[in-house]
């Protein structure tokens, strides 16, 4: 119940799927959660978890506007009095198209979300992780941010983009005590998986057996998951680890 007790931790996507998770996880935990994300439904986990004895508010936010950040940044400071820690998990699929039949504006959109909102709330969250004497940023990449496939070319270029950005950031502020690792799950069952699993003209019971056995343990991931990861580079059990690559994906990528 105290792997990260008081720490204010700042969860973006946080109203379904792993970020959900990882709120609810760190709030068990102990610690302070803002729950922030574009969905509505993210005032829902916020209360689930002040229903269960827990900490949590939510803020509205779209992470591409720079403005808006640094507002919500600001405001969940001061109502928690302080900033620990950043979840960089918002992010989007995008449309699956071979690369010479993508449009720009298809292309952008995907980085936007997954790179350019990773950047902005990375920038905002330095100063309060810097007056707290250090803290630690998680960063969403993904499998195929360390491996290609023949699909989906801007989400994966986005999230070889965050993996590297991570590494970056980890040496640029270890001097300031603030870790930065990036987290790469495999196939984790989540509404956006759900939604492309709805894509295929088998049914979803087919798409879940065939990607289950890309995976050598034969299953999905789960959101807890990738959501106890998070507590773990979270708390201080992970104080000497920093620009590393946690793969999270069943054995996918052992192949």
């Amino acid at each position: 119940m105290d792997r990260v007790r008081n720490k204010v931790v700042i969860v973006t996507g946080g109203a379904k799927g792993i970020g959900r998770s990882a709120c609810h996880l760190l709030a068990r935990e102990g610690a302070r959660v803002a729950v922030v994300d574009m969905d509505p439904a993210g005032e829902a986990v916020a209360a689930e978890i002040r229903a269960g004895g827990g900490e949590a508010w939510f803020w509205p936010l779209n992470t591409l506007n720079e403005a808006d950040v640094a507002r919500v940044f600001a405001e969940a400071a001061h109502r928690f009095g302080g900033i620990d820690a950043l979840v960089n998990n918002a992010g989007i699929a995008g449309v699956n198209k071979p690369t010479h039949e993508l449009s720009e504006a298809e292309w952008d959109a995907v980085m936007d979300v997954n790179v350019k909102g990773v950047f902005f709330c990375t920038k905002h969250a330095i100063p309060y992780l810097r007056t707290a004497g250090g803290g630690s940023i998680i960063n969403l990449s993904s499998i195929y941010g360390l491996i290609g496939a023949p699909d989906n070319p801007p989400y994966h270029a986005s999230k070889g983009a965050v993996r590297l950005m991570t590494k970056t950031d980890a040496m640029l502020y270890a001097g300031d005590h603030i870790r930065v690792n990036s987290i790469h799950p495999g196939y984790i069952w989540t509404p956006m998986v759900e939604a492309v699993a709805a894509q295929d003209p088998e049914g979803i019971d087919h798409f879940k057996a065939a990607i289950s056995q890309l995976h050598p343990l034969g299953v999905l991931g789960e959101p807890d998951d990738i959501g106890w990861a998070i507590v773990y580079l979270v708390s201080d059990e992970a104080k000497f680890l920093t620009g590393s690559e946690l793969v999270i994906d069943g054995g996918y990528t052992a192949r």
